[in-house]
């Protein structure tokens, strides 16, 4: 069955759902809980930035409605400062302006301006809208501290973790990183993709810990991937290399870092032109193949496999196994930040049963489509980074 035959039989549908899946169907469709959110925080930042505004309307007709003795000086104070958050340095002089002006005319129209309360309220309001000036300056210069913050986290993580080409080797190419923490960008998940001359060589793995420590294995695991995939003759090779990198880490921390460091990983390897995968596994959740026709294999070790890092606790010889890898095919790794991401109910997400029977054009569209069905399960809160790398045989 060829690739369109496949996804009219799946119709964009998970095995025994009774109704259209909005996340892995058509993958050149936008899915409708992804554009129902990007429509309400687009309207949320409209009524944010007509708030003032709305306040200051809101304040007036109250005014003009009830007794002169009633005043609506709590929303006119408002109006600033809610500007101070939102609004450019002019817009929120303009609104204070704006406020000082309209109660002046108010309280004259009231005849009140003269009463002591009126004029206590009057100052009372200019005060708020001459400091919310200085909150906005303060505001802007912390949005600047900001996006400074966030450019280097960005080039932090592009020079740790740099996003591959599209196409390697004559194989197509895709990956994604998803820190759990918000606003952050890289943790303690990690995937690279080396070209050499045995073929595409790729790792996805999982440091344990947190914090800039796991940041800093990320690196030398990396760093001794590129080395040795480009040097090496097989992937066992390639595990070693790995395996000696994070030893002398380990020498390097403190604490109890220095004595439970390790990384869970799994190793690929795409021989040029010979239609098969090469899998190492050590302590990592299996890679899945997922068919042109939509069938969907895991692809476990049939030995199991201390992480990397542990080899002091004992030897295991590693051992590559072999799978076919067939044209239209996409090799799916990832961490398990993937498979424990957990549903209101407590429900573990199941990338097998929520993919099985789904065709998708590129790499690239699963990986949108499955980050955008955990983010749902998951309510968008994932308890763990996220890493995910596809690679398809045209």
């Amino acid at each position: 069955m060829d690739g369109e035959g496949a996804h009219a039989r799946a119709g964009g549908r998970l095995p025994g759902d009774p109704v259209p899946d909005p996340g892995l169907g058509d993958a050149s469709e936008v899915p409708p809980a992804a554009a129902g959110r990007r429509g309400r925080n687009r309207y949320g930042r409209v009524l944010v930035r007509l708030l003032p505004a709305l306040l200051i309307v809101i304040a007036v007709l109250y005014d003009s409605f009830t007794p002169r003795y009633f005043t609506a000086g709590p929303l006119y104070t408002a109006a600033p400062l809610v500007a101070a958050a939102v609004y450019s340095r002019r817009g929120t002089v303009l609104t204070g302006i704006t406020v000082v002006a309209v109660v002046i005319g108010l309280q004259l129209r009231k005849e009140v301006i003269h009463y002591v309360d009126s004029l206590t309220e009057l100052i009372t309001i200019a005060t708020v809208a001459v400091l919310a000036v200085f909150v906005n300056a303060f505001v802007r210069r912390a949005g600047e501290q900001l996006v400074s913050v966030r450019e280097i986290a960005e080039a932090a993580q592009r020079a740790v973790l740099p996003e591959p080409a599209e196409r390697i080797g004559g194989f197509e190419i895709a990956a994604c990183y998803e820190a759990a923490q918000a606003d952050a960008f890289i943790g303690g998940d990690l995937y690279a993709v080396q070209d050499s001359p045995r073929g595409v060589r790729l790792v996805v793995g999982d440091v344990r810990g947190k914090g800039m420590g796991a940041v800093a294995a990320v690196a030398v695991v990396i760093g001794a991937f590129r080395e040795a995939a480009e040097q090496e003759a097989t992937l066992e090779a390639v595990a070693q290399r790995l395996e000696r990198a994070l030893a002398r880490e380990g020498t390097r921390r403190d604490g109890l870092d220095a004595f439970e460091g390790f990384t869970t990983a799994v190793l690929a390897e795409l021989p040029h032109g010979d239609g098969v995968v090469r899998i190492l596994n050590r302590g990592h959740p299996p890679p899945l193949l997922l068919y042109a026709d939509g069938t969907l294999h895991p692809l476990p070790a049939r030995e199991s496999a201390l992480p990397l890092g542990m080899g002091e606790l004992g030897v295991w010889p590693d051992r590559a196994e072999q799978a076919p890898f067939p044209a239209g095919a996409t090799l799916l790794l990832y961490t398990d930040g993937l498979s424990e991401a957990r549903d209101a109910e407590g429900e573990f997400y199941d990338p097998h049963e929520r993919l099985a029977g789904h065709v998708f054009r590129h790499p690239a569209d699963l990986l949108d489509a499955l980050a955008e069905d955990v983010r749902r399960h998951s309510g968008g809160g994932m308890a763990d980074d996220m890493a995910l790398l596809a690679v398809r045989r045209p």
